[in-house]
């Protein structure tokens, strides 16, 4: 593990009531694999104790350790806050259970790039457009994270933007275009946040892994 990930937990959010699938999401097949391994291996490959946030499926702790989700159905924000309540670790790094072609080197470049910069929260972009995960979150931001969760508006980047305000610390959005990385099975950037919410979206994943 480099040093810049031995002060990072890594957490893979998965609390979602997968209602457009059909099927608890996580343990969809995508090539023989559940897409809750290709989330865990992408932040063990970072070099990152892995989790999961918020699983609602009892299965998915066979494949890491499960944070339960402290306040149920609010959303990404809540499994976030849970994990970060959990962890002594200075950042945490969330990634959705439905991003596989996030490249392993984006993780990483986004958590040396908050270490470095003390960002309280580190996101990319693509086509100018911030991408809510991967997120590298100082741990620090909790209070406020919390505060937003227990708001009228629990989305995931309207908290950002409160916690680093809150921290008066920068919300770092890197442009993954210009990024000095590359996907290792040559995929675009724009291609490189595409989640799977149904099966369609599993079928035309497939085609590019």
């Amino acid at each position: 593990m480099s040093s810049a990930a031995g002060d990072a937990a890594g957490f893979v959010l998965a609390g979602g009531q997968s209602s457009r699938m059909g099927a608890e999401k996580a343990l969809v097949l995508l090539r023989d694999r559940p897409l809750i391994a290709y989330a865990l291996q992408i932040l063990r490959n970072a070099g990152l104790d892995a989790s999961i946030a918020g699983a609602r499926s009892a299965e998915l702790a066979q494949f890491a350790p499960i944070v339960a989700d402290i306040t149920p159905d609010r959303g990404p924000l809540g499994g976030i806050c849970a994990a970060l309540a959990a962890t002594s670790a200075p950042y945490a790094v969330f990634l959705s259970v439905d991003t596989p072609l996030i490249p392993v080197a984006l993780v990483t470049h986004m958590l040396a790039h908050a270490q470095q910069t003390g960002a309280a929260v580190t996101l990319a972009s693509v086509n100018g457009f911030a991408q809510t995960f991967p997120a590298v979150v100082d741990s620090r931001a909790l209070p406020a994270l919390e505060t937003a969760l227990h708001s009228a508006d629990r989305g995931c980047y309207a908290a950002f933007r409160g916690a680093a305000q809150a921290l008066s610390a920068p919300l770092a959005v890197l442009s993954a275009e210009e990024l000095p990385i590359a996907h290792p099975a040559g995929l675009a950037p724009e291609l490189w946040f595409s989640n799977i919410n149904a099966p369609a979206d599993l079928a035309r994943i497939e085609l590019l892994v």
